[in-house]
């Protein structure tokens, strides 16, 4: 699969390298341009080619957005329509200013400004450190660690979960983009290092 992913900071830098990995076709960008790239995407290596993140979302059949939440307004929406996008972003005020969600959570939020896009929540309740190191597709899928995902489409649940399989982790499907709530920032089960079993617990599902 061709994905293009959105910002290169920590977790973009992650699952590039994993999704690379893995066997897909995998383009990184950031706001200032390829040239500023080219280093990080020879050190990620496995043919991660460096965009412009208007290029990057054209070139993705799947987007991953990393970007941070206060600029989803300098977001390539034209070339993310009708496509697959992973919300990894968080909200901290303190970071991305006062911005009214209309009592919507960050991805309902995301999903709205976005569009025809196909938003999955997913890869935000997991540090980045955790994301490369924790991954082991030699385990059985109820021994790995849960990321949980949330979307209102369950077709692209499904081929969000099975890229989570991928890179050695597992899927929890957590609701639709409203119940993503439940995985931000200051709930029981963010950076929780748990199995799908012991995840649904917490979320009580």
């Amino acid at each position: 699969m061709k994905i293009g992913i959105l910002g290169a900071g920590h977790i973009g830098q992650a699952l590039a390298r994993l999704l690379a990995e893995a066997g897909h076709d995998v383009g990184i960008s950031n706001s200032r341009g390829p040239d500023t790239l080219r280093d990080l995407a020879g050190r990620l290596g496995h043919g991660v080619t460096a965009y412009s993140s208007e290029d990057a979302a054209r070139f993705g059949e799947l987007i991953i957005e990393t970007v941070p939440f206060g600029h989803y307004n300098d977001l390539p929406t034209a070339q993310m329509n009708g496509k697959i996008v992973i919300d990894t972003a968080n909200y901290y005020p303190e970071r991305d200013g006062k911005i009214d969600l209309g009592g919507l959570s960050e991805s309902a939020f995301m999903a709205r400004h976005l569009g025809s896009a196909r938003v999955v929540k997913a890869f935000n309740a997991i540090a980045s450190a955790d994301l490369e190191s924790q991954g082991d597709a030699s385990k059985a899928l109820d021994q790995r660690r849960a990321i949980l995902i949330a979307s209102d489409d369950a077709e692209a649940k499904a081929v969000v979960s099975g890229l989570i399989e991928a890179i050695g982790f597992v899927a929890v499907d957590n609701g639709d983009l409203e119940q993503s709530k439940n995985q931000q920032p200051g709930t029981p089960i963010y950076g929780q290092d748990a199995t799908a079993q012991q995840a649904r617990e917490v979320l009580g599902l």
